[in-house]
């Protein structure tokens, strides 16, 4: 289920946050995404599951797993899809982790082939190891 609330922007613009059970709340003052017309920017997604409960597998596969599932989840709830991300942007701890994050992101957006940035990172908030965030299309 996705919620929507229009918020007005300078010049009369319209933006539309979202916001989906499906998955994690924002813990801080942000929204899971917003959408301005066509486009939808997605917030940085840690690896926390949509309820809070902790994972399974805290791994490097798992986190990884997990933080695209909720950008998934995000996507979908704007009204878009996989193969309307144009744009992702990821953050990984340690170079080491990256082919091991391509192996997970291959699997996951099978059909999908946007543009992506990988960032290795020294650390992300609460010891997490990947955190990712996304612009997508949609229909207006």
């Amino acid at each position: 289920m996705a919620a929507f609330r229009g918020l007005a922007m300078s010049g009369g613009q319209l933006v539309t946050a979202i916001l989906t059970d499906r998955a994690p709340k924002p813990a801080g003052h942000y929204t899971q995404a917003v959408v301005s017309g066509a486009h939808v920017f997605v917030s940085g997604q840690l690896p926390i599951r949509a309820d809070g409960r902790p994972l399974d597998d805290d791994g490097f596969e798992a986190q990884a797993r997990q933080a695209i599932q909720n950008m998934l989840e995000i996507v979908r709830a704007a009204g878009s899809s996989p193969q309307q991300i144009v744009k992702v942007t990821a953050y990984i701890v340690g170079i080491a982790n990256w082919a091991r994050f391509n192996a997970v992101y291959a699997s996951m957006l099978p059909d999908a082939c946007p543009a992506r940035t990988v960032v290795p990172v020294p650390e992300l908030h609460h010891g997490y190891l990947v955190e990712i965030d996304a612009i997508a299309v949609r229909e207006p």
